[in-house]
């Protein structure tokens, strides 16, 4: 029998995620942290969601941290549990979002014998996170903890991962008491904001590229600063709900598959104001729309982690600020004429809005206006969730994202992702519509969190975009090594058969004009369902096709 003021390891960790303010976490269980389990058996504050597989927790992980900007969190077993869990982890690191994996540990008394599924998760996370660390004595559960939590969430966020050796959280301790933690911002500073002010004041064709601030109250603060000076807005990577996309002043997305006029766009611009993005590799068309190490066109770079600040592109204004703060100031800096590129802000537009309308492609299924449908039909406040592959090229270009946390993917351009992610946005917002897409190789990566949909009764629509094969590897060897087929056909099963088998709703299209009546049978089922969308392999892009690759690649 427990003394009263006495505490387990186990109930001494729950308690710490209580007082941070800890309401969900995902996880797969394992024996290495039954003393936790017990102790979120008398948890009245946190709901618990208990998943199929590692990797799927740690992406609904992660997706909680993208929609609220506080840590999600995870619990994993140790070996294969803490391997499984690699990819959220990752996707945590390279998407900046906050995140805290707790692994059980084996016993401390078995260290270096490389116990049953013994590894040093210092080791084995230390280049990709924040911070890994083990707890080894329970009386420093709140501290590391608490640490935890602060170093998730300030400068760029990042995950953090925890190791619990299992009969260090059996460990009976004096608790002590902690305050739940805050984020730790940074602020631009008057000097740098007055020279943010000359800069714009002299510009001739300025471009914002936003890359955070998908909060509310942040994202007005946004609109405030680029009304008061008429600047067109183009989002970065996967980041395309930190601006209303039905705002005059935006003007797309800068990723995979850019709209080759606003590539061209930021390569002539004079000034670019960067907020909230690192400037990596998909944004950039792979490091080429701006010159590295000293852009052509002035840089002010706006990010949280002063260690992205000149890592690649030196800037000519570098702020050192969190996203909030950030944007904040920015609606106080006023211009003190009318700005003079209102015509070119009209023209950048009415190229956005040419680009999204879908051109035909082959087949009978047309994503395009697949996507155009569900644009209208969806309610702003719904989310859109998806993994990696060309499928994603469709959603990106053709939906318009109008309201805040309404855009889960992976920026790291993990497969996968969509279906956990769904599951996630849907236990967090049961009154939003969710809608995930995947590939048919990328759904049958995590796909089995599907079940886990149906055992919380979290009506999601997950749409699989079947073409028979890995479409994205498919279309680089049609380029590289055209009519070289090899490792990239797939053989699927009846994806509406095996929603049915899941006890969810199934339903299969061969037609674009079969798409609508079959979404709102979905809908109006009241459960989680696929939706197989039947597409040409033809169709690998909006702009080309297949054949059309190969036929390039053979006469060069």
């Amino acid at each position: 029998m427990h003394t009263p003021n006495l505490r387990s390891g186990g109930q001494l960790l729950v308690d710490c995620l209580e007082t941070h303010g800890v309401d969900h976490l995902y996880c797969v269980p394992g024996e290495s942290y039954l003393a936790v389990l017990d102790a979120l058996h008398d948890s009245q504050k946190i709901n618990v969601t208990v998943c199929r597989q590692e990797g799927g927790a740690a992406m609904m992980a992660d997706a909680y941290g993208k929609l609220t900007g506080r840590p999600g969190i995870c619990f994993v077993t140790r070996g294969p549990g803490a391997t499984n869990a690699s990819p959220g982890v990752h996707i945590a690191a390279q998407d900046s979002t906050p995140m805290i994996l707790f692994i059980g540990q084996v016993a401390r008394g078995d260290f270096e014998r490389e116990a049953f599924q013994e590894i040093d998760y210092r080791k084995l996370y230390g280049p990709v996170v924040k911070w890994a660390a083990q707890i080894d004595q329970a009386e420093r559960i709140p501290e590391m903890v608490t640490r935890a939590f602060y170093t998730a969430t300030s400068g760029r966020p990042g995950p953090v991962v925890l190791a619990l050796p299992e009969d260090m959280l059996r460990d009976l301790v004096e608790p002590k008491p902690v305050e739940p933690y805050e984020a730790v911002e940074s602020h631009p500073g008057p000097e740098q904001l007055n020279r943010l002010h000359a800069l714009l004041s002299d510009a001739e064709r300025p471009l914002v590229m936003i890359g955070a601030g998908n909060q509310p109250q942040v994202r007005a603060k946004l609109q405030r600063f680029v009304e008061a000076w008429d600047l067109p807005v183009a989002a970065v990577f996967r980041r395309q709900d930190c601006f209303d996309n039905s705002h005059p002043n935006y003007i797309g997305d800068v990723g995979i598959g850019v709209n080759p006029k606003l590539a061209q766009r930021v390569k002539e611009a004079d000034l670019l104001l960067v907020i909230g993005a690192r400037l990596g590799e998909m944004t950039t068309s792979g490091y080429t729309l701006i010159d590295i190490p000293r852009p052509k066109q002035k840089l002010v770079h706006i990010y949280s982690g002063a260690e992205e600040l000149g890592r690649v592109y030196q800037p000519t204004l570098a702020i050192n600020a969190s996203i909030g703060p950030a944007l904040r100031a920015l609606a106080e800096v006023k211009p003190d004429q009318e700005p003079r590129w209102r015509e070119q802000r009209q023209r950048a537009r009415e190229d956005y809005l040419a680009w999204t309308t879908p051109p035909a492609v082959p087949g009978d299924v047309q994503m395009g206006e697949i996507m155009t449908w569900l644009r209208e039909r969806l309610p702003p406040e719904s989310i859109l969730c998806n993994g990696a592959g060309n499928y994603t090229a469709w959603v990106h270009r053709f939906y318009r994202y109008r309201n805040c946390s309404t855009q889960l993917a992976p920026t790291s351009g993990s497969m996968g992702y969509g279906t956990p992610a769904a599951v996630a946005a849907k236990r967090l917002f049961p009154e939003r519509p969710v809608v995930a897409f995947a590939g048919d190789g990328c759904f049958l990566m995590n796909g089995q969190e599907f079940a886990t949909a149906v055992q919380y009764e979290l009506p999601i629509i997950v749409i699989v975009v079947n073409n028979g094969m890995y479409g994205t590897i498919r279309m680089h060897q049609e380029r590289d090594y055209p009519g070289r087929i090899s490792a990239t056909e797939l053989k699927n099963p009846d994806f509406a058969a095996l929603a049915k088998a899941y006890g969810g709703h199934g339903e299969t299209v061969t037609s674009t004009d079969d798409f609508a009546p079959a979404f709102e049978r979905a809908w109006e089922s009241g459960k989680p369902a696929i939706i197989e969308l039947q597409v040409d392999p033809e169709a690998i892009t909006p702009a080309k096709t297949l054949s059309a690759i190969r036929k390039e690649a053979l006469a060069r």
